[in-house]
């Protein structure tokens, strides 16, 4: 069994650990309070496996705070990606549960801005529902996001109108877009009429 000798801050919420006066590793301040470590303690087996519990959370924490730092993601994206980085299932599962009590994670609320940027774009209904499906988001809050919408024909409308286009060729890029045959319909009924 091997005793603490030293704990030192670092950089970065991180400390290093010596062990019998030897350095033995660089871990998050967080794995040692989680395992209770403390100078002239003992690592015994139970605190080894605490901090191998804790730094599998910590790294778990650590990817999913570098993929929410560039944009939002839905729950089903963050599982896949964290699949992907090897994080075990019940570390996932935790994880994401606490990320969502804290509100970073919100696929309700994700839904709806998704939807809202995507039809800024200028995207149909099913191009809008197609998206927020690839991003694992649940029919439920797909149909909810795309109702919040102002209508597909008057979206379609606006984005003909800003294109100044009509015709065959303002149908085709509807259709292209994602619109319904019913918003491309209106939108150049009301335009050639």
């Amino acid at each position: 069994m091997a005793r603490v000798t030293a704990i030192r801050a670092l950089d970065r919420g991180r400390v290093a650990v010596e062990l019998d006066g030897c350095p033995w590793r660089a871990v998050p301040a967080a794995v040692v309070v989680g395992a209770g470590l403390a100078v002239g303690g003992d690592l015994t087996r139970h605190a080894a496996r605490t901090i191998r519990r804790e730094l599998r959370r910590a790294e778990a924490a650590e990817a999913a705070a570098a993929l929410l730092r560039h944009r939002d993601r839905s729950s089903a994206e963050l599982e896949q990606r964290l699949t992907r980085r090897r994080v075990a299932p019940s570390d996932r599962r935790a994880l994401l549960e606490s990320l969502e009590r804290a509100g970073l994670v919100d696929d309700a609320a994700l839904a709806v801005r998704r939807a809202a940027h995507l039809a800024e774009r200028g995207w149909g209904d099913q191009a809008i529902e197609h998206r927020l499906a690839a991003a694992g988001l649940a029919r439920q809050l797909r149909r909810h996001a795309i109702d919040a919408l102002a209508s597909e024909s008057e979206r379609a409308r606006l984005l003909l109108s800003a294109r100044g286009i009509g015709g065959r060729l303002a149908a085709g890029l509807l259709r292209r877009r994602g619109f319904s045959e019913e918003a491309v319909e209106d939108a150049l009924g009301l335009l050639d009429g």
